[in-house]
């Protein structure tokens, strides 16, 4: 930003700047963006955040499918018209939030702690304690480097400090020492970054979505046919917007990079799945696509643990809401009659 700021550039333009900064910083960008356009600098600004648009813009166009479908003034525009041109179709509830009867407990964890990797002493997780049950969305929430990410990464065994504490998986004490056992063990994790960490971009559709389970795949050799059969199964059943299951993943559209990635877990049957920021970057209509996965998952039993920096989605899908503040749990809150206002109490420190 401040490399574009520096050549005293008349037409700026910013793709989903605000995905990795916090409330601040976003507040920060958009006081900066009102004084350069008073200065006359002309900025188009793309982003999924549909409130950035209505703090920000004058004129909107949408974009789909790599068409533009419609240019009108804000004051013309209401939120839900903007969605509906988005997606092609009107959208009931933006949150398809269904009730649930959470089961038993699947996943207790007792004072888990983690050390930073390249500060010895300096620690990421203090004490953290909770319980994860069966048919419920528990929400994850808290500022940016709170510690939310390193706490996933921690229970799939993928980070890299000293970690300490007990994980009791169907009251049985388990060790998870990389990703290998956690799959084992029915933890699943779609990570932030799903370019970095979720995908292969230059394999294809079907190679990305068996990859975690080719022990599935019987024989000597890997079996291309029941291969195909079942990354099929998870294209259709999630409706995986791609010419072929030959096609690299790279040149898919964000929201069906994201369901690739999500079938690849998927495929691994898994019996708690960690989805962390898992509708960063992709349109409206693929939000709600899977938030209706969701509820899937938990209608079959599954345990969703839902990491978000979205306070809407936070509040719009999980049956309970952990607040994490500089690395320790500072609330547990029901999702039903939580505000906004509440949340962002705890997570900056609130006692």
């Amino acid at each position: 930003m401040a490399k574009a700021l520096s050549r005293k550039t008349r037409i700026l333009i910013l793709d989903e700047p605000t995905a990795s900064l916090t409330e601040s910083e976003t507040k920060n960008l958009m006081d900066i963006l009102r004084e350069l356009k008073a200065e006359g600098v002309t900025c188009i600004y793309i982003s999924h955040r549909i409130v950035e648009v209505f703090n920000l813009a004058d004129r909107v166009t949408v974009l789909r499918d790599g068409n533009a479908v419609g240019t009108a003034a804000l004051s013309q525009l209401t939120e839900s018209r903007i969605i509906s041109m988005m997606v092609g179709r009107e959208l009931g509830e933006l949150y398809p939030k269904v009730k649930h009867t959470p089961g038993k407990t699947v996943l207790s964890v007792e004072n888990l702690s983690a050390e930073d990797p390249s500060r010895e002493g300096i620690m990421r997780l203090k004490d953290i304690s909770f319980e994860v049950r069966e048919g419920e969305i528990l929400g994850i929430s808290g500022l940016v480097g709170a510690g939310r990410t390193e706490l996933a990464e921690c229970l799939f065994g993928a980070f890299k400090g000293k970690v300490t504490g007990k994980v009791r998986l169907f009251n049985k004490e388990i060790k998870i020492n990389n990703p290998i056992d956690a799959i084992k063990c029915g933890l699943s994790l779609l990570s932030e970054d799903r370019k970095r960490y979720g995908l292969v971009l230059n394999m294809n559709v079907m190679e990305n979505i068996t990859l975690s389970a080719l022990s599935k795949m019987p024989g000597i050799f890997l079996n291309k046919n029941e291969e195909i059969k079942s990354s099929n199964s998870f294209v259709q059943s999630l409706r995986i917007k791609t010419p072929s299951l030959e096609v690299k993943v790279r040149n898919l559209s964000g929201g069906n990079q994201q369901k690739v990635v999500l079938g690849k877990w998927l495929f691994t049957s898994p019996r708690i799945l960690f989805l962390d920021e898992p509708t960063r970057g992709i349109d409206v209509g693929a939000k709600v696509e899977i938030y209706n996965i969701m509820n899937e998952l938990i209608n079959q039993g599954v345990a969703v643990v839902m990491i978000s920096s979205e306070l809407p989605e936070i509040l719009g899908m999980s049956d309970r809401i952990i607040i994490i503040t500089k690395g320790r749990i500072a609330a547990e809150l029901r999702g039903e009659g939580t505000t906004q206002e509440q949340i962002m109490y705890y997570a900056t420190g609130g006692n």
